[in-house]
C-alpha cells in the first residue's frame, strides 16, 4: 500500500430532522446511500471505499449492493467522529489520508474529492473544496455555508451568515462569483489531524454557528479550501428528494448512467 493512500468513507444515520431516515428513501428503484456509494467508490483517487453506520438497518441495506460496512457508535456527534472511528479499526490502519463524503450527496463530484486531497497532499491537515455563489439568495441562505478565505488559501472562517458582508450595498453577481465562496461538505484529513479533530474540545464559535469544521479552525489547524467548478445540490429535505428523483430518471431516460462522470 501507498503511504499517501486513501480511504473514502461515507458516513450514514438513520436520524435527521429534516428528513427522516434519509439514507434509506428510495430514488429511482434504490435507496439514497447507495447511489452515493455507487458514485464514490468509483472515483479514481479513492483506493478503498466504506460506508460507516450506527443503524443495523443501514448496514443490512449497504451489504445486500456489494458495500463494505462499518458499525460504529451511536454516540457521535458528528460524521468526523464516525470517520475517525472507522481510522482506528485495524483493517483501515495503513490508509494516511482519511476522506470524509456525506451521504446525501447523490452527484457529488470526483474533482471535488480529489481537490480536498490534493490539499492535504500539499501540506495542509484539513482539505476541503468551495465553489462560486451564484445567486444573491444562496449568499443569504442559512441552509448554505460561505466560507473566506485567507491569502494563502487556507480558511480564515465559515459562516451561515453572507460573508464577506459588503458595506457599501448589496453584492452584483459579479461580486458574488468574484469574491463568495459556498462550501462543499467534503473533507480530507492525515489521520494525523483526524485523530486531533475529535480530541479537541467543542469551541464556541462551533456551537453558535452549528458548524462542526470550527472547532479545529479555532485551535489553530490549517484547512486548505480549493476552488472548483459549480457543485450538484445534494438532498436534505423532501423537495431536495423530489428534484434529485426527476435528475436520476431523466438521466437514465437518455440512456446515460447516474454514476458515470
Amino acid at each position: 500500500m501507498r503511504t499517501d493512500s486513501v480511504l473514502g468513507v461515507i458516513p450514514a444515520r438513520l436520524g435527521s430532522e429534516r428528513l427522516p431516515r434519509k439514507p434509506l428513501r428510495i430514488l429511482a428503484g434504490r435507496p439514497l446511500i447507495e447511489w452515493v456509494w455507487r458514485r464514490v467508490s468509483t472515483f479514481p483517487v479513492l483506493d478503498a471505499c466504506v460506508i460507516a453506520t450506527d443503524a443495523e438497518e443501514i448496514a443490512e441495506a449497504c451489504r445486500a449492493f456489494g458495500a463494505d460496512v462499518v458499525m460504529t457508535s451511536v454516540a457521535h456527534g458528528s460524521g468526523t467522529e464516525r470517520v475517525a472511528e472507522v481510522a482506528r479499526a485495524p483493517q483501515w490502519a495503513g490508509y494516511e489520508i482519511l476522506v470524509n463524503v456525506q451521504g446525501d450527496e447523490p452527484f457529488v463530484l470526483a474533482e471535488h474529492v480529489e481537490a480536498a486531497v490534493s490539499e492535504v497532499r500539499a501540506g495542509r491537515a484539513v482539505g476541503t473544496v468551495a465553489t462560486p455563489v451564484r445567486t444573491r439568495a444562496e449568499w443569504c441562505d442559512p441552509a448554505i455555508v460561505k466560507v473566506v478565505r485567507r491569502t494563502d488559501g487556507t480558511a480564515l472562517y465559515f459562516s451561515r451568515a453572507p460573508i464577506p458582508f459588503r458595506r457599501d450595498g448589496e453584492p452584483s453577481v459579479e461580486d458574488l462569483a468574484s469574491s463568495c465562496l459556498r462550501h462543499i461538505g467534503v473533507y480530507a484529513y492525515t489521520r494525523t489531524a483526524l485523530f486531533r479533530w475529535v480530541t479537541l474540545p467543542p469551541a464556541e464559535l462551533e456551537d453558535i454557528e452549528r458548524l462542526e469544521q470550527l472547532r479545529p479552525l479555532a485551535a489553530g489547524m490549517a484547512i486548505g479550501v480549493a476552488v472548483a467548478g459549480e457543485a450538484p445540490p445534494g438532498v436534505d429535505t423532501p423537495d431536495d428528494l423530489s428534484r434529485a428523483e426527476r435528475q436520476l430518471r431523466e438521466t437514465m431516460a437518455h440512456g446515460l448512467s447516474p454514476i458515470a462522470e
